[in-house]
């Protein structure tokens, strides 16, 4: 017999984590041969554009983890979009990541009325379509083999 709850836990949510590790670990030779090692660790990746007056232009939040780079967020301020600002807050991310991390492959969602024709103009592949997510809007999953 169970009991199911619903309530946010986040006790309960780390020992699940932990767990789900280790389960992973178990199974896949490639997941335990990173324990231990500094790629197993997600690392930060932040690149940021200041405009003249020192105010934010734009910027990018991402991490590096193994082999890849994942973009959170890439936003350029209205003022600045058509400028080139993004491609080259991308562009950055991408060289550090390849460059000092060892990249080579990145990764990124976004939304139908965001920037989908912008990364695949910038050598993105679309891997996956999620319709109605949320409802009326399509998410896209892109990657790009770096270096």
């Amino acid at each position: 017999m169970f009991r199911l709850e619903t309530e946010v836990d986040s006790t309960r949510r780390d020992l699940l984590r932990s767990r789900l590790r280790d389960t992973n670990t178990a199974a896949s030779p490639v997941l335990r041969a990173l324990r231990g090692t500094p790629a197993e660790r997600e690392t930060p990746l932040h690149v940021w554009a200041s405009a003249a007056a020192g105010e934010l232009a734009g910027g990018l939040v991402g991490h590096t983890w193994t082999t890849w780079l994942h973009v959170a967020y890439l936003w350029v301020d209205e003022r600045h979009r058509g400028t080139g600002l993004g491609t080259r807050l991308l562009a950055e991310a991408e060289r550090v990541a390849v460059e000092e991390r060892g990249c080579r492959h990145a990764r990124l969602e976004t939304w139908d009325f965001q920037a989908p024709d912008f990364y695949r103009r910038l050598g993105y592949e679309v891997v996956c379509v999620i319709e109605d997510y949320p409802p009326g809007i399509t998410e896209y999953t892109l990657t790009k083999r770096l270096g």
